[in-house]
C-alpha cells in the first residue's frame, strides 16, 4: 500500500542527529524541529494504524522532501504474503522508482517504529540519509518480543556515509497501535 501526496504540511526539514561512523553518533531532538518531526511521525503512526486495520502488522512510513510528503506506505506482510513487505521497504521500493538519487539523499524517512536491520539496509542502499522514528526497537520488543532487533544506529554507525537518525520520539500512539496485536510473550 503506497500512496502519493504533494500536500505541503511543514517547512523544509533540517536533519539533526548523525551516525557519522563507527561509534560516532548523536541523538539530539532539537525543539525547533520537534514539532515538524512529531507531525510527520504521528502521520507515520496513523499509517501503522491503517495497516493494522487492513490485517497487516502495525507499521507505517512516509518520505518527506523539502517539507512535502512525497510517498506513504504501510506494512503489507499479511496481504502480500511477503515477510519482507515492511512499511519502509514498500516505501523505498516506490521511492527509488520515482525520485532521483539527489532527491533521495535530501529526503527524510519518517517511520512509526525504528527500522529493522533489513529496512535499514534498504534505506541506506537507496541513498536516503535521514531517518526519524517514533517507537524504538527496545520499546517494540516489549510487545513483539526480541527476535533480531538491532538498533538502526548500530547499523548506520558502521556505514561509510553518515545517516542522520532521530528517535525515539515521545508519541504515546506509537505504543498504543501495538497493544493487543502481538501474541502474549
Amino acid at each position: 500500500m503506497t500512496l502519493r501526496s504533494s500536500t505541503v504540511r511543514f517547512p523544509a526539514l533540517v536533519p539533526h542527529a548523525v551516525c557519522a561512523g563507527p561509534g560516532v553518533f548523536a541523538n539530539e531532538w532539537h525543539m525547533e524541529h520537534g514539532d515538524i518531526d512529531l507531525g510527520f511521525a504521528k502521520e507515520a503512526v496513523e499509517l501503522a494504524r491503517q495497516a493494522r486495520m487492513a490485517g497487516n502488522h502495525p507499521f507505517g512510513s512516509l518520505l518527506v522532501l523539502d517539507g512535502t510528503v512525497r510517498l506513504r506506505a504501510g506494512n503489507t506482510v499479511a496481504t502480500d504474503r511477503d515477510p519482507t513487505a515492511h512499511a519502509e521497504t514498500n516505501l523505498v521500493a516506490a521511492a527509488v522508482r520515482e525520485l532521483t538519487p539527489d532527491q533521495l539523499r535530501r529526503s527524510v524517512l519518517y517511520t512509526s517504529c525504528e527500522p529493522c536491520a533489513m529496512c535499514s539496509g534498504k534505506i541506506y542502499w537507496a541513498g536516503i540519509r535521514s531517518v526519524v522514528f517514533a517507537l524504538s526497537s527496545e520499546q517494540l520488543a516489549m510487545f513483539a518480543g526480541g527476535n533480531f532487533l538491532i538498533p538502526c544506529r548500530e547499523l548506520f554507525a558502521r556505514a561509510s556515509d553518515a545517516v542522520h537518525v532521530t528517535g525515539p520520539l515521545p508519541i504515546p500512539e506509537a505504543q498504543e497501535v501495538h497493544r493487543g496485536f502481538w501474541p502474549p510473550r
